[in-house]
């Protein structure tokens, strides 16, 4: 699933490609995939055309489109969650043509470049379109109303309204965020009872955050998932989010991981982190530090990647 760094990479790129653009006609290919509009498809379509694109926000994970407010209109937005395959690719002009080439896309009947999941098109008033295309269908599009931000901070990286869609409204600041209380973060993971790389992905607590940087992070800072969150010392988590935003950081300077064609920026270019990656995936590898074969363990139906040595399990303790 597309973490902090593939979907910054993503609001870049619709920050510099459809900004300004106006909505001229929407097509539900797939109405599940905006099955979290409660109102429905239509009422989907009807909320976006002739609506101006505004800014491109990320909070974590979650992504969103300003629109522009004018009479009759809401304080709303355009929000997707691209799930574990989701892309929003900006199309060019009606003449059939990708901003780059797509080998698995073709010409469709109306000259459109027309992708086999292509889940949701939004024509802009400049010949060009955004395509919602989603393989594995978990990820959704939808229109929210506005929230306040209760800090009064933005609510997300991309604009300084303080505002975000009502359903993000739980979701944690990142690691990027300069509104992060990064004090107030470490007493709230040190106050936690659970295991550290939980704490990790508990994106109520700090957003972005996914199963790949997790073990990154954690074995750059040399800690096990498994460490228990109170037993932490400050200085143990303030070295463990140190490590996971200097990786998060490197990571989106690369255009994010991609280990398949499930992950591409708008304009359907992989990322290149996978490259860089110490543990996570490298499962009988060295490790990048002290060359210990790395070690697969499972973990909430996925998998966690360390290296035994430079990360011990804790000991269990016995009543």
């Amino acid at each position: 699933m597309p973490e902090l760094p593939e979907v910054e990479t993503v609001r870049d790129g619709l920050a510099r490609h459809v900004l300004g653009r106006t909505v001229t006609d929407v097509q539900v290919r797939r109405d599940y995939s905006v099955r979290r509009h409660e109102a429905g498809p239509a009422d989907f379509a009807a909320r976006l055309v002739g609506r101006r694109l505004e800014a491109a926000v990320r909070r974590g994970k979650f992504l969103w489109l300003l629109l522009d407010d004018g009479p009759g209109r809401g304080d709303d937005a355009l929000m997707a969650h691209l799930g574990m395959s989701g892309q929003l690719l900006v199309r060019g002009p009606a003449a059939g043509t990708a901003l780059t080439a797509d080998p698995v896309a073709a010409p469709g009947p109306t000259g459109w470049v027309e992708h086999p999941h292509l889940r949701v098109r939004l024509a802009l008033d400049d010949g060009s379109a955004l395509d919602f295309v989603d393989q594995r269908t978990f990820g959704h599009l939808s229109v929210p109303d506005l929230v306040p931000a209760l800090d009064g901070a933005p609510g997300g990286h991309g604009s300084p309204r303080p505002v975000l869609p009502a359903p993000v409204a739980h979701i944690a600041r990142d690691l990027l965020d300069p509104a992060l209380d990064r004090a107030a973060l470490v007493g709230a993971v040190r106050a936690r009872r659970t295991e550290v790389k939980r704490a990790l992905l508990d994106q109520t607590l700090l957003s972005g955050v996914g199963n790949i940087y997790a073990d990154e992070a954690l074995w750059r800072a040399r800690l096990h998932g498994a460490r228990p969150t109170a037993a932490l010392r400050a200085t143990d988590v303030v070295r463990l989010l140190d490590a996971a935003t200097t990786v998060m950081t490197e990571a989106l300077a690369q255009g994010g991981t991609s280990f398949d064609a499930l992950y591409v920026n708008v304009n359907g270019a992989s990322g290149y982190f996978d490259r860089s990656l110490a543990v996570y995936g490298q499962e009988g590898r060295p490790c990048p530090r002290c060359g210990t074969p790395v070690r697969r363990e499972a973990f909430a139906n996925r998998s966690s990647f360390t290296c035994p040595r430079c990360q011990p399990r804790p000991r269990r303790r016995h009543a």
